[in-house]
């Protein structure tokens, strides 16, 4: 897994091109202030060790949440671009879900970009050392 975690000032998204057929119909778009962003892929690795990889990113999300005072607010957007190697889509979808309810279950404001599309993304990230964090899990 590798994950990308950027702090914003600000975050949004604007739905633009559904490339899977799974994707949900009419995906809405999202703006946020002051959150954390993490950019996930989930590799085909993953798929065998998926707990293991689970409570290393919980680790690191609940982390970073906490050094960069986002109020536990965090937006998780499936980024299938930091390394050659995916996992199926129904795999980190589901992956995805499971990663939501734990946060969630843990007091976090949790939200999701919409998997299977291509996405208009708008980021404010201020420049201070750990306002940009990449991790291979």
């Amino acid at each position: 897994m590798k994950v990308l975690m950027i702090y914003c000032k600000h975050f949004g998204y604007q739905p633009t091109i559904k490339t899977l057929d799974m994707a949900e119909e009419n995906a809405k778009a999202g703006t946020f202030q002051y959150i954390q962003a993490a950019f996930i892929q989930v590799e085909e690795e993953d798929m065998e060790k998926e707990g293991e990889v689970a409570k290393k990113l919980l680790k690191n999300l609940k982390w970073i949440c906490g050094k960069n005072e986002t109020n536990k607010r965090i937006v998780l957007h499936s980024f299938a671009h930091l390394s050659d190697s995916k996992a199926s889509p129904e795999f980190t979808l589901d992956f995805f879900n499971k990663i939501d309810t734990r946060l969630t279950d843990s007091g976090y404001e949790v939200f999701q970009t919409p998997f299977g599309y291509f996405l208009d993304l708008q980021v404010d990230a201020p420049g201070f050392s750990l306002a940009r964090v990449f991790k291979s899990l």
